[in-house]
């Protein structure tokens, strides 16, 4: 079981240099499958540290830790312009994905453009389904008030998929917004966590523009609406959905950073529900 000591000494052991598994295991005194359940954990729950496979598939393959550094977000100018933005944004329309996509290389990223029907289709249920259940260790969620899993086919609804992701232990991580509009929202997403005996998903709030889902270190997934009300007339004659598809380690890893950045500024779903009097 890991306590917050072993987290800590864990932690100040990483910050001054990358360390491997086996020289975190010999520091804290434990095997090294433990260890890197450790260091699972930590990465996942708190996102101070990160791990990298070098020479991934070979019989010297080594397993680095590194210091997932917060302080430093960014490694261009671009990414440090792009934070200032997504730092001042609250509502969706203050931020586009389209500013980070221009950016991805064009063999690691793919865009679709669905009307309201195509979007709201069995099809793009069962993609948007598979992608989640594609995850192996997290599921990270920039969201708006929780929309996202109320989307259905049939009788399933997306919250049931982050259900059977909670039960394989896979986490999910949410930033949101908590308030009396949407607490139906949150107060089933919650619950979850009843059913499952443990806290597979972690909601907190915060205002911020980005409605993106990233997965593992694999995959992030940007939405965009564009609704002909804030347009001039004739410049859109319907609603249209776009989806952005990022594959870009790089990107992932910064938007990872940018995800914790908020998340550890942001206050607890539960904490901020009992501070407004909100039923749930």
């Amino acid at each position: 079981m890991l306590d917050k000591e072993t987290a800590g000494k864990i932690n100040e052991f990483v910050y001054t240099k990358p360390r491997s598994i086996d020289e975190i295991a010999r520091h804290i005194g434990v095997n090294w499958r433990t260890a890197n359940r450790y260091v699972e954990k930590i990465s996942s729950e708190e996102g101070t540290i990160s791990v990298r496979v070098f020479r991934k598939g070979t019989r010297g393959s080594l397993k680095v830790v590194f210091w997932n550094n917060i302080e430093k977000l960014h490694a261009s100018e671009v990414q440090e312009r792009l934070f200032k933005q997504i730092q001042a944004g609250r509502k969706k329309g203050d931020f586009s994905p389209s500013e980070i996509f221009q950016f991805v290389d064009s063999k690691k990223k793919k865009l679709k453009i669905m009307d309201e029907k195509e979007y709201s289709s069995a099809s793009n249920f069962r993609d948007f389904a598979g992608m989640l259940r594609g995850a192996k260790r997290q599921v990270l969620f920039y969201s708006g008030n929780l929309t996202f899993s109320n989307m259905a086919h049939h009788d399933k609804k997306i919250r049931d998929i982050l259900e059977e992701l909670g039960k394989e232990k896979i986490s999910s991580k949410v930033l949101t917004r908590v308030e009396l509009a949407g607490i139906e929202n949150i107060k089933n997403i919650l619950s979850i966590n009843e059913r499952v005996g443990h806290d597979a998903v972690e909601v907190r709030h915060c205002y911020q523009p980005l409605r993106t889902t990233i997965v593992d270190d694999k995959l992030a997934a940007f939405k965009e609406i564009l609704n002909p009300q804030i347009y001039a007339k004739g410049e859109l004659k319907e609603k249209m959905f776009i989806l952005y598809y990022v594959y870009d380690e790089d990107w992932i890893e910064w938007l990872q950073k940018v995800f914790w950045n908020l998340f550890r500024s942001s206050l607890d779903a539960k904490s901020r529900i009992r501070e407004l009097k909100l039923f749930i």
